[in-house]
């Protein structure tokens, strides 16, 4: 691959996210000029929902982080046995949109609530803690496997060589551990507050007259038509992811790279494992009642009144054009996961495999889109691209939905890339092996699991996805996600049961081919290495 080939590709690339990123949040920039943004910002429930959503998402990070940190401790520095089953359970909440986390909640502690009635309850799940709960549910996970790995590729020689020299457990954590994470912490919690202030699913079902402002943009743009007001409130929603991610471009991670970490070894001690198994029960326990309970109100003629078994709620579903949404669904995520995967391997290619500023500003470009919220992107896209040829078809839903999750995926690739030794180009040139071949015959398959998982996050996440999309869709090219929200609109809970289930089905199954695939790569390479020593 020539230096002109680079030279295009990145120039090609960067055209790509002009257009998908850069000119659409300009658009939604000039919008602005036609709203009286002194009078939207001074007005008392703009003012209201504001303060409201940084309380509840303050208060949702810190807890959720928290759990995660534990959590992820418990299932890296211990000894408990069935950790791939608690690992599984913990991420599941991942697999559906975070409105059905928001119903479940209500299934079990609304007014009419199983727990309610059980115990007798007083106090509402609506409002503030109703929100807490829901996105701690909804964000726990994401933070979980952030925190995962930032522990799983911790070294433990310093905890070593302090345990030699006799320095007590707690200075250990202030002195070895602490510097170590407090960086990719900040990281995670920026992550974390940010996915929690851009939700509006967990708010629309347990809000009650507690608003926020991904609540109010919302309303303000699909029930009132009010492009300008949603401009603002999208700009003002932009300002924490904003703030990540410079503080992510800006910041330098010290830590070291050029070494293998060494792996903790794990001693046994009872109290440890006994607080770990707790933790991990009640949380597996608080996370798949939930989704059960709520999966199961498919199957009620109409809650809470009639809880008979019933298939009606089903047909009724069907015969509203579930299936139809499920297909657009499917290939959406599909086109998203195929595109996404390739666009993001040449892009972290061009960027961790080559220097010089060209390859520095694609890469800024490839994590811009770390710092624009689904509700934005879609608000973006509508004015920039309405009256387009694209407009009110399955391409633009794609298309947004590639952005929207693009710099993760990107992220993955980027990493590994960086870590595969810098000369296998040079010595392949040097053996007169040209470059596609190096990328096809060695970089690609030394990727493969990486790869693997981008596909995987990429259709997961357009799966569940409603944000982006609410304001792209329309009645042909709706995705099976929208339907939740419709359902909640009429009230028909167990219809939206229904469509939560078929998400959690199609993710579930994605999931269980990807570690398929895993587990016969892995397979084959352990043979090959088995037949290597044998000969």
């Amino acid at each position: 691959m020539k230096k002109r080939t680079f030279s295009i590709t990145q120039i090609f690339l960067a055209c790509f996210f002009l257009i998908t990123v850069v000119l659409p949040m300009l658009a939604m920039l000039a919008n602005l000029r036609s709203a009286d943004i002194g009078k939207i910002v001074t007005d008392k429930y703009f003012g209201i929902a504001a303060l409201n959503s940084l309380k509840v998402s303050a208060t949702a990070t810190l807890i959720s982080i928290t759990l995660a940190f534990l959590l992820a401790w418990c299932m890296t520095r211990t000894r408990v046995k069935g950790k791939g089953i608690f690992g599984a359970i913990i991420v599941l909440p991942m697999l559906i949109p975070s409105m059905s986390h928001g119903m479940g909640l209500v299934i079990l502690f609304g007014k009419n609530g199983q727990i309610t009635n059980l115990l007798g309850l007083t106090h509402s799940i609506y409002g503030f803690w109703g929100i807490v709960i829901g996105s701690i549910m909804y964000s726990l996970p994401v933070a979980y496997l952030m925190i995962a790995d930032i522990l799983r590729y911790e070294d433990s020689t310093p905890y070593e060589a302090a345990s030699v020299l006799g320095i007590p457990k707690i200075n250990q954590f202030f002195s070895i551990t602490l510097p170590y994470i407090r960086k990719p912490m900040i990281s995670v919690l920026f992550a974390t507050f940010t996915l929690i202030i851009t939700d509006y699913g967990v708010p629309v079902m347990v809000g009650g007259k507690y608003n926020t402002l991904p609540l109010m943009m919302y309303n303000e743009v699909i029930g009132r038509l009010n492009f300008s007001q949603g401009s603002v409130i999208g700009i003002v929603l932009l300002i924490p992811a904003l703030i990540a991610f410079l503080f992510d471009l800006f910041s330098k991670d010290t830590r070291s790279s050029n070494f293998v970490p060494k792996p903790f070894a794990l001693k046994k001690s009872l109290i440890r494992d006994i607080f770990s198994y707790l933790l991990l029960i009640v949380t597996s326990i608080s996370f798949l009642y939930p989704i059960i309970t709520f999966a199961g109100l498919t199957f009620n003629k109409k809650y809470p009144s009639d809880l008979s078994f019933s298939m009606d709620n089903i047909m009724n579903t069907l015969n509203k054009g579930a299936g139809n949404f499920l297909v657009n669904s499917i290939i959406i995520a599909l086109a998203v996961s195929m595109i996404g995967v390739a666009v993001a391997f040449i892009c972290a290619y061009l960027t961790a495999r080559t220097k010089g500023w060209p390859a520095r500003v694609l890469h800024l470009m490839s994590i811009l889109s770390l710092a624009i919220p689904g509700l934005v992107l879609g608000l973006s896209y509508v004015l920039f691209f309405k009256g387009s040829f694209i407009y009110g078809t399955l391409t633009i839903l794609i298309l947004v939905n590639t952005v929207h999750f693009f710099a993760s995926p990107y992220l993955m690739i980027y990493n590994s890339l960086g870590k595969l030794n810098m000369n296998l180009e040079d010595v392949g040139l040097t053996l007169g092996i040209k470059r596609f071949h190096v990328i096809c015959d060695v970089i690609i398959p030394q990727s493969r699991v990486t790869l693997i998982e981008m596909f995987t996050y990429f259709f997961v996440n357009s799966m569940i996805t409603i944000s982006a999309v609410s304001f792209l869709s329309t009645a042909m090219t709706k995705p099976l996600s929208l339907m939740i929200t419709q359902f909640q609109q009429q009230m028909l809970l167990e219809a939206s049961a229904f469509v939560s289930v078929l998400i959690l089905a199609v993710n579930l199954l994605m999931k269980a081919i990807a570690y398929l695939v895993r587990y016969f790569i892995h397979r084959k390479e352990n043979n090959y290495h088995v037949n290597k020593k044998t000969v």
